[in-house]
């Protein structure tokens, strides 16, 4: 067994979304390998974490920002550098330095080229294409820049040796599928009646409501099932996130307003779920819908899935990199009438049962200890390539 490695990792939020998720998940089989591992957060609310990580972990604390989303990028950054520089790296210094996300790998370089850390990695989890000058360098930055880029699928590997010309090499996701699973608990009663989950069938999506997720789409799909099936419901949980789309979300509401769709009865909107409730909440479904646009990978599929849910999902990449046609229906998103006929028919026993049947292999494949090895091999070449330029 190698040496334990001091393992530290980095990303721009407590909450829980699909690149928090991945940091906290990678941390934690890390931890379990052996490694002494610490996750950097920064901490907006002053609430750390949702649930307990048995590694170390630090909350940087991230005051409110008065400005526009340049600002509030360039103050996240500075708020990072400025908490690392304080002689806590001297302190607290690491094998590896790794950033999840733009945020924390624009402060990882700062503090390379200060000279505080040797090097730095990054994964990167998806490219966005940003309106503002500001943020498309701080992406361009965080991708030429680093040691090393890894990523998570194909997609997004071949979208960076395309538009880099950086081999950035794969790494997995995965799923717990101890946390996630078929197992029913006393839990998803209390949940059914918090929310208002008396429907049927109940159709849930999470990531909130924004255009990337394809919500106002989804939501046109609904209105047609609702013709055929009255008393369904679609739940859309989550929504915290770095960016505001409050225009998208004026325009979905619109939208439910003539099409007539009743908030709190057909469209329940729970908003950030509490972290230990999230597999309650998938078993609570009938099933999974997510005609995601543009996704990294889609975490929360593998969760679904490992929950006993039928899934559908863009027949597009990622999705299409482990999913094929025998284990989740797959959509062209941009089309509202085939979301729909899905969605229809993914509720048929048959087909919802063969699809669930099919699908559960994927589990296996999809494991952080798997995903923990993978990145244990990157760590130990930027290592072993930090020696060599020492010694030369």
């Amino acid at each position: 067994m190698p040496a334990p490695r001091r393992i530290a990792l980095f990303v721009y939020s407590t909450k829980p979304r699909g690149g928090v998720i991945h940091a906290i998940e990678l941390a934690t089989a890390l931890h379990q390998l052996g490694h002494i591992v610490c996750l950097y957060a920064l901490d907006k609310d002053g609430t750390g974490f949702q649930r307990h990580l048995p590694c170390d972990h630090q909350r940087v604390p991230a005051q409110p920002v008065m400005g526009d989303t340049d600002r509030l990028i360039q103050q996240r950054i500075q708020e990072f550098v400025d908490y690392l520089s304080n002689g806590h790296l001297q302190a607290h210094p690491y094998d590896i330095y790794h950033a999840q996300d733009c945020i924390s790998a624009n402060a990882l370089l700062t503090l390379r080229q200060r000279g505080l850390i040797p090097h730095f990695i990054r994964t990167v989890h998806h490219i966005d294409d940003f309106n503002s000058l500001y943020l498309q360098a701080c992406q361009e930055r965080s991708i030429l820049e680093p040691d090393l880029c890894l990523c998570v699928s194909e997609y997004w590997q071949k979208e960076l040796r395309t538009r880099y010309q950086i081999h950035a090499p794969q790494v997995l996701n995965g799923v717990d599928s101890k946390r996630f699973s078929i197992l029913a608990d006393d839990l998803g009663t209390g949940l059914r009646e918090q929310w208002g989950l008396k429907g049927s069938p109940i159709y849930l999506t999470v990531g909130g409501i924004e255009p990337r997720k394809n919500s106002i789409r989804l939501l046109q799909a609904f209105a047609q099932v609702l013709k055929i099936h009255p008393q369904a419901q679609l739940v859309i949980a989550g929504g915290a996130t770095l960016f505001d789309y409050q225009t998208y979300r004026d325009d979905f509401f619109v939208w439910v307003k003539q099409l007539g769709i009743e908030v709190g009865r057909s469209l329940l909107l729970p908003g950030v779920i509490a972290d230990d409730a999230m597999p309650a909440l998938y078993r609570c479904a009938n099933a999974f819908v997510f005609p995601s646009l543009k996704e990294g990978w889609g975490l929360v599929v593998l969760e679904a899935i490992a929950s006993g849910l039928p899934v559908l999902t863009s027949n597009a990449p990622p999705f299409t990199e482990f999913l094929n046609p025998q284990q989740a229906l797959l959509i062209d998103a941009e089309n509202t009438d085939a979301i729909a006929q899905a969605m229809l028919k993914i509720i048929q026993p048959e087909i919802a049962q063969t699809l669930v049947q099919h699908s559960r292999s994927i589990c296996q494949t999809y494991t952080w200890e798997n995903s923990a090895n993978l990145h244990l091999e990157q760590y130990l070449a930027v290592i072993a390539r930090c020696v060599d330029h020492n010694q030369d």
